[in-house]
């Protein structure tokens, strides 16, 4: 079993490439293949061809998938990108961030 240290609806610094620094909400995750997309992040054109009489082709903008060791969870507390750690509480295990041990 794969599993990440992002989760559906966290949000997300981007560490590396065109869109260092900037921060978006990750609308799904792949575990399988590491990768998360990142609403507003990682845009890319695609052309698209109608498939049927009526419905128009052309260029059409869409978040591409990026790899999830490329971004950082951002702490809701201290509002800076950091790294997950676990603890365990009662009987379920919780996300906790590494700087002030917030609850992610």
């Amino acid at each position: 079993m794969n599993t990440l240290h992002i989760k559906t609806g966290d949000t997300v610094q981007v560490m590396s490439g065109k869109d260092k620094g900037k921060q978006g909400k990750v609308l799904e995750v792949s575990p399988k293949e590491k990768k998360v997309i990142i609403e507003g992040r990682n845009v890319v054109t695609k052309h698209v061809k109608a498939r049927r009489q009526g419905e128009f082709g052309g260029r059409v903008s869409a978040e591409a998938p990026i790899y999830a060791c490329k971004v950082m969870p951002v702490c809701p507390k201290c509002n800076k990108p950091t790294r997950v750690g676990h603890e365990v509480k009662g009987d379920k295990k919780i996300r906790v961030c590494k700087r002030c041990g917030a609850e992610l």
